[in-house]
């Protein structure tokens, strides 16, 4: 990475040395089903802003705060009625395809003004500087003046555009909408001003749009086909004093909801194609749409063609989230984790209670380290309580206790009046035991979790986000971040990694990006049984294992809880790919339909 970031560190002094690029932890929006529901990458924001400083492209001072973008301006755009519906939790819940109950009104609502309130600002820096500013959240180019859709609650390209007119600008505006679907809600926003051009490359034809939309639709083109057809519409574009550009991530072939087929070095491309012919020409750039888990190397790419005018791939190895943890856990203050205090005696009462085993409460520390309020401390600078708290949930506390298989740590929060238990985890120390045929001297040793649930108690079932086994409310959406944290404890405590036993298909597959299993032969396994189901819903996939209806050898195969580790670093005998293939290969694993079923087997 270091020889890295110093090349784009000089490319960016050659290139834009200044871009603004506008971003907030708030911009990921405190709706925890949208990953399931819709696709929808909630960190992509984060991901990025944390990527283009890490790869180089940015210096931290030139991420800008957002403000939250005011009233008066939306109302230039939006009908006033429109407006007061937005402070009720079913308008919103509609625009985001989710249950009333999931939406915390004025936290969403938060969230969306502060990405308009960006999109406003950076349009008034780019006619400042005459160049482009890029904002992380943005391009909600489905919402009308009466009524929002498909995730855009406000116009923000019409309210920006309203606002820039109001404060002087004269001249073309142009609206290069570059998402995967039609821009029918800035078409009707911006119907019949002058001075106004709207140029679109679609995957799917909406309808007819308002004359001066300059639309082509393209269902599932690729690399070569796009690249002609914009190359095309930007030849017919009109000079303008100012342009908006959404740089949609739903273009990527593979993504949830777009009907096109560009590949990484194609959207990079496309990115590039724009920024030349704008050079010279203010621009607010705007992510729009991405319903993949690539849509955040997409966005990164869109700062890295106008920071760096490079072309150059992101590494599969970045992985933002991981870096972001390790850098926030190695400032952790270890005296505040324990519970201690800098100015304490370094022998404390409690410490002399323990010494002498006299009678009375003490604190129980997780794994003999972690106190309770040196938990909440990690929470809170992983910035996981703020994410917990925008979901609806205040009063949040952490209890440490004992139970027989190990330590257990709590996160309990309240919500209408009544205490929910929001995180349960039980871990303990733990040997590896060598699977066949390898020898383990020392052997490993693992934070093993017996339990860990995420618990949403305010959330919703719903046929896109089913009731999993072993589940009894839907999750918090921080899989990811509570794998990470795990991680980072292991760290501290001098541990080889986070191990864990799947009870359920379900349970690996969330896992399996960072988590692997210590038998090679039975990562094998796992592998076969991910091509098996590959493009099933992951409550059919996990019902199918269970109810025997996926056969190895003929016979009903049973799911394997086997020990997985998220190991610091990887040993070399865990990756041994001849030893998974040759296992993968004689699985001979496959699907039976659900109405010739054997009997249910279990979990194992």
């Amino acid at each position: 990475m270091g020889l890295r970031r110093l090349r784009n560190r000089l490319l960016r002094a050659m290139h834009d040395p200044e871009l603004p690029v506008f971003h907030s932890p708030s911009y990921r929006l405190p709706i925890a089903s949208l990953e399931h529901t819709m696709g929808l990458e909630p960190r992509r924001a984060d991901l990025a802003a944390w990527a283009l400083v890490e790869l180089g492209a940015i210096q931290p001072a030139q991420l800008h705060v957002p403000p939250r973008v005011r009233y008066r301006d939306l109302f230039r755009v939006h009908t006033a009625d429109y407006l007061e519906s937005l402070t009720r939790p079913e308008p919103l819940a509609q625009v985001f395809a989710v249950q009333p109950g999931e939406v915390v009104v004025d936290e969403v609502l938060h969230t969306i003004r502060l990405a308009v309130g960006a999109t406003v600002a950076g349009a008034r820096l780019a006619l400042a500087r005459k160049g482009p500013a890029l904002n992380l959240l943005g391009g909600f180019h489905h919402a009308f003046p009466d009524k929002g859709a498909g995730m855009c609650p406000v116009n923000d390209l019409a309210v920006a555009i309203a606002a820039m007119r109001l404060e002087g600008l004269v001249g073309p505006v142009v609206i290069l909408d570059l998402d995967a679907h039609p821009p029918d809600g800035t078409a009707a926003c911006l119907d019949g001003q002058a001075d106004t051009w709207i140029g679109s490359i679609s995957g799917v034809d909406w309808g007819e749009l308002p004359e001066g939309v300059d639309e082509t639709v393209l269902p599932g083109a690729d690399d070569a086909t796009y690249l002609e057809a914009l190359g095309a519409l930007l030849a017919r574009m009109p000079r303008p004093a100012l342009a908006l550009v959404i740089a949609g991530g739903d273009v990527l072939a593979g993504d949830r909801l777009g009907l096109l087929g560009l590949s990484d070095h194609g959207v990079r491309s496309r990115d590039l194609m724009v920024a030349r012919a704008l050079q010279g020409v203010p621009s607010v750039w705007v992510p729009g749409g991405g319903y993949s888990e690539g849509a955040w190397r997409i966005l990164t790419g869109t700062g890295l063609a106008l920071a760096l005018g490079t072309t150059t791939a992101i590494s599969s190895r970045v992985d933002p989230l991981s870096l972001r943890f390790a850098q926030v856990s190695q400032a952790l203050d270890p005296q505040r984790l324990r519970g201690e205090v800098a100015d304490e005696p370094w022998l404390t009462e409690a410490d002399v209670a323990d010494l002498l085993r006299l009678p009375g409460p003490r604190e129980h520390r997780l794994l003999g380290y972690y106190s309770a309020q040196g938990i909440e401390y990690a929470l809170y600078r992983f910035g996981l309580l703020e994410q917990v708290r925008r979901l609806g949930y205040d009063d949040l506390r952490v209890t440490v206790d004992r139970v027989a298989v190990g330590d257990r740590m709590c996160l309990l929060g309240t919500a209408e009046g009544q205490e929910h238990l929001l995180v349960e985890g039980v871990y303990a120390r733990k040997r590896v035991e060598a699977p066949p045929g390898i020898n383990l001297d020392p052997a490993p040793e693992v934070l093993f979790v017996h339990w860990l649930t995420l618990r949403h108690p305010r959330g919703s079932w719903s046929g896109e986000r089913p009731q999993l086994p072993g589940q009894d409310a839907p999750g918090l959406g921080m899989a990811r971040e509570a794998g990470e944290m795990l991680v980072r404890m292991a760290e501290r405590l001098g541990l080889d990694g986070v191990g864990l036993r799947p009870a359920w298909y379900h349970v690996a597959y969330t896992c399996r990006s960072r988590f692997r299993f210590v038998d090679p032969a039975r990562q094998g396994r796992f592998e076969a049984l991910l091509e098996v189901l590959e493009g099933m819903p992951l409550l059919e996939a996990t019902k199918a294992v269970a109810e025997g209806r996926v056969l190895r050898d003929e016979q009903p195969y049973t799911w394997e809880p086997d020990l997985m580790v998220a190991w610091r670093q990887t040993p070399a005998w865990s990756e041994d790919r001849r030893a998974v293939e040759e296992a993968l290969v004689a699985a001979h694993l496959r699907l039976v339909p659900e109405e010739a079923a054997a009997e249910p087997a279990g979990p194992g």
